[in-house]
């Protein structure tokens, strides 16, 4: 039987609509007789046996264990809402480079066919391919509006349970490093009830058309993978995957934010009349940096880095009753409580490692974190800061920090962020962080014999109003300069993760 294809937007009419089970009520063949417990018996065999594992094939089936009412049929059979979704599968699938497999679409046509037609034996009795109509409706309908409502994959169970910090004595993974951390939206353990009574109050194709996402990136990803093929389908996938995860914040055209897209290796300070772009380092591929949204509060001139335990673990306790180490670097040991300075030949492994002291290097010219550091709550101690050491800037890759951000041009940053006309704010600015003065007044201070060697106009800068980050990762983003779409390399491996994620549904 022919199916009649609508827009994914309209309601499709049932070729049997007239047709009910209530004109085969004479028949007494067991394969005719539809009844309800039978239909629950056949359903809940079908759950027993079901082993796929998408976070929608769990909502579904926790949906019908706990009682939920059947959707799909009725003592009348199925309806033009069985057609609705298919229709939509069927056109939308394909601008999705997704496979009709993947959501049932063969097996579900088959049965509703069957149904039709009345064509049961003992082998598919009525009741039997109810049970699959039922189920194999609700789980592509669930898989459908669930991913392209909130995403296919969860990024935060893939990318958090990537990169292993340790293991038990068999090797199996006990620990991972977290790197993504960015606030999303996802469905509740009641989304299934309350998706599929959109389906029994008739309101699916709205609620169908709701789901999708609407921003233009999306849309864009989408026209592109029309025309794609090989590896560039692939890397477009990922992209669009990325676009279908609800992000309580994202970059808004017309609003001021940062955004750091890692895989380029760059940053983009956007305002609504300016964009400053630079060259960022990111987190070496054992060190990466995590994935997050936060909010720019602060500037800290020439500050002090006081090493993160990680780093000392890792680089520094070796050298412990090592002077000519922490002097050539700078650094000194102080007691965390007191503050009190130790004698750098007297300290030992044990004394590193114990936590009470911390390694710390004086702010000023040479410190690693440079000049200026740009501060935002989150969950990893990183910030974007500058940095003493500039030549990998000029490197295609620059993986190189332990995860905070590298920027190349802290200055123009840290002016667009303070967003001010004071030139001798900013001339002091440039004086305390090492650089030339562009006023009269600031040249006039640095000629002055009465001045300080190194000049410390400001310790903390505040910024007015809290301004969004974003640090994202993209293979496959516009310019912001431009509008051009560039392809970045998977310097950090997410892509080839995401689509092993998103095998099941890809043609």
């Amino acid at each position: 039987m022919a199916l009649v294809v609508v827009s994914c937007h309209q309601e499709p009419v049932n070729p049997n609509s007239n047709l009910s089970l209530e004109r085969f009520t004479g028949l007494k063949e067991q394969q005719y007789a539809l009844n309800s417990h039978r239909v629950r018996e056949s359903l809940e065999h079908i759950l027993h046996e079901d082993r796929d594992s998408s976070r929608a094939d769990f909502h579904v089936r926790r949906y019908y264990r706990q009682g939920g009412r059947l959707v799909w049929i009725d003592r009348y059979g199925t309806d033009s809402r069985a057609d609705t979704l298919v229709n939509w599968l069927r056109r939308c699938l394909p601008t999705m480079g997704f496979s009709e497999k993947a959501f049932g679409l063969g097996q579900i046509e088959s049965d509703l066919q069957r149904m039709r037609s009345l064509t049961f034996d003992a082998s598919n009795t009525v009741n039997a391919v109810a049970a699959r109509i039922e189920y194999g409706l609700s789980k592509a309908y669930l898989r459908f509006a669930m991913g392209q409502r909130f995403g296919f994959v969860d990024p935060k169970d893939l990318l958090n349970h990537l990169d292993v910090l340790s293991r038990d004595t068999l090797g199996r993974p006990t620990g991972y490093a977290r790197l993504f951390d960015v606030d999303m939206q996802f469905p509740g353990k009641g989304y299934a009830g309350v998706a599929l009574r959109k389906v029994a109050h008739d309101s699916l194709s709205e609620y169908l058309a709701e789901c999708q996402p609407t921003d233009t990136l999306y849309k864009r990803f989408s026209r592109e993978l029309a025309m794609a093929s090989g590896a560039r389908r692939d890397i477009i996938l990922c992209n669009m995957e990325r676009r279908r995860w609800r992000e309580r914040e994202c970059p808004q055209a017309g609003q001021l934010y940062v955004l750091v897209n890692v895989a380029a290796y760059h940053l983009w300070a956007v305002s609504p009349d300016t964009i400053v772009d630079m060259r960022v380092g990111c987190g070496a591929l054992g060190t990466k940096t995590p994935l997050l949204t936060s909010h720019i509060t602060h500037m800290d001139v020439n500050p002090e880095w006081i090493i993160p335990m990680s780093i000392v673990h890792k680089d520094i306790v070796r050298h412990a009753g090592d002077p000519s180490y922490f002097h050539r670097h700078g650094y000194y040991i102080a007691e965390r409580k007191t503050g009190k300075r130790m004698d750098l030949s007297a300290v030992t492994q044990e004394m590193l490692k114990s936590g009470q002291y911390r390694v710390t290097q004086p702010g000023g010219a040479g410190n690693a974190l440079g000049r200026i550091v740009f501060r935002f709550p989150n969950a990893f101690s990183v910030f974007l800061h500058d940095t003493s050491t500039r030549a990998f800037f000029t490197s295609d890759n620059r993986g190189v920090s332990h995860g905070c951000v590298r920027v190349e041009k802290p200055f123009e940053l840290a002016r667009f962020l303070l967003d001010t006309d004071d030139e001798w704010l900013l001339d002091k600015l440039r004086i305390t962080m090492g650089l030339a003065p562009q006023t009269e007044q600031g040249m006039a201070y640095m000629e002055s014999e009465d001045r300080p060697q190194h000049p410390q106009f400001m310790k903390r800068l505040n910024i007015r109003a809290r301004v969004p980050l974003f640090i994202t990762y993209y293979t496959l983003y516009p310019d912001l300069q431009s509008g051009q779409m560039k392809t970045y390399p998977d310097v950090y491996r997410y892509d080839k993760a995401l689509l092993k994620a998103l095998r099941w549904f890809r043609v």
